[in-house]
């Protein structure tokens, strides 16, 4: 006789739990890497050190830098090729090259803010400095002197002039080219590409002959504020534009569908939607605006006085500010002139983290 023997029964409850797979991470550093990228550092400098300086007495910072950057590919490729495949190697070589990159960068930037700012912290301790004017202060009078209150005023009253006037023609030709697309489009998105480059020189140029030569207006902040939209309008659409299409086009069908119009699609959908990135075009527009020399210097001219309203009197600036007392080549003047590049560059980092605080991601904090 044949005995049949059944196996038994296995139910799901009696199954051993699985445990969740964690994710692989593919990019992951261990300490072995950690210590042959430091050791590949240490020992490419002691050989760029030996070899540099003392074999073949060459000079010069940056050849010694060069020389060392070769040498730190070669050794660090040396020891990780010889416990990882070829593109391991790569894939090391080519992040070591990022990261320095990177870090050429941040130094490039950290030193120039470090360095103006220990040029001009000397300005910047005294109170007078953010309360008073130049009327009546010469290049070489103390620093206890004077101050770049008119300049500070002068620029936020341009820039705002200027964006309030670049704003909304900017953001409309942006619509108008990605919403719109009419038959000029093509014609206008040409001409804000081309205007996108354009030298501010040009822009103070175009503004000082057909404003002030030919319909008679004096130099003034408002000639200022009008060159200053001039470069802020191309900045703003051609960015503009590029927010509007990111916008992915679910949201317009979807708003079509439950029966909005075009133009209530564009207003409560697809702007807000974009809104982002409409800020970040309009912080890129006036960064270039606060930052201009040559426009102040051609529709408006140095002032060293107070002036509050644009359309009457030369009206200074901090760029200008800068700019004229830098040429007068005098120490003292030199220092002001740092310190008010300090303000300026203040100003704009501001500018900066204020446009991120309103655009930031609120559903993400929550």
């Amino acid at each position: 006789m044949t005995t049949l023997y059944s196996l038994p029964e296995v139910h799901e409850d009696d199954a051993p739990p699985q445990r969740p797979r964690t994710p692989r991470r593919i990019r992951s550093f261990s300490s072995e890497d950690r210590f042959a990228a430091v050791g590949s550092v240490l020992a490419s400098l002691a050989l760029v050190y030996v070899g540099y300086l003392h074999i073949f007495y060459f000079s010069g910072l940056l050849g010694f830098l060069i020389c060392w950057y070769v040498a730190f590919i070669v050794v660090y490729g040396t020891v990780v090729s010889v416990a990882n495949p070829r593109p391991i190697v790569v894939e090391r070589l080519v992040t070591s090259t990022l990261y320095l990159a990177s870090a050429i960068v941040v130094l490039a930037l950290a030193s120039t803010v470090v360095y103006i700012f220990a040029k001009g912290w000397r300005a910047l301790v005294h109170v007078n400095f953010f309360t008073h004017d130049m009327a009546g202060v010469s290049p070489t009078a103390p620093l206890t002197q004077g101050g770049i209150l008119h300049a500070i005023v002068g620029t936020v009253i341009e820039v705002g002039i200027a964006v309030a006037v670049s704003i909304p023609l900017g953001i409309g030709t942006a619509v108008y080219m990605t919403e719109v697309r009419g038959r000029g489009s093509k014609l206008v998105r040409t001409v804000v590409e081309s205007m996108t480059a354009l030298p501010e020189i040009l822009a103070g140029l175009f503004v000082y002959v057909v404003l002030i030569i030919e319909f008679g207006l004096s130099k003034t902040g408002l000639a200022v504020s009008a060159a200053m939209a001039v470069t802020m309008v191309p900045i703003i659409a051609r960015a503009g534009e590029v927010a509007l299409r990111v916008v992915p086009g679910g949201l317009r069908e979807a708003s079509s569908a439950l029966g909005a119009t075009h133009w209530k699609t564009v207003i409560r959908v697809v702007l807000p939607s974009a809104a982002a990135g409409l800020v970040t075009a309009t912080i890129l527009a006036i960064a270039r605006g606060i930052g201009e020399t040559a426009i102040p210097l051609i529709c408006s001219g140095a002032s060293s006085f107070m002036n509050y309203n644009p359309t009457q009197e030369p009206m200074n600036s901090l760029p200008l500010f800068i700019y004229t007392a830098y040429t007068t080549h005098e120490s003292l003047a030199i220092t002001r002139a740092f310190g008010a590049a300090s303000v300026l560059m203040t100003m704009v980092l501001a500018l900066f983290v204020t446009a991120r605080f309103l655009v930031r991601d609120r559903g993400a904090r929550r």
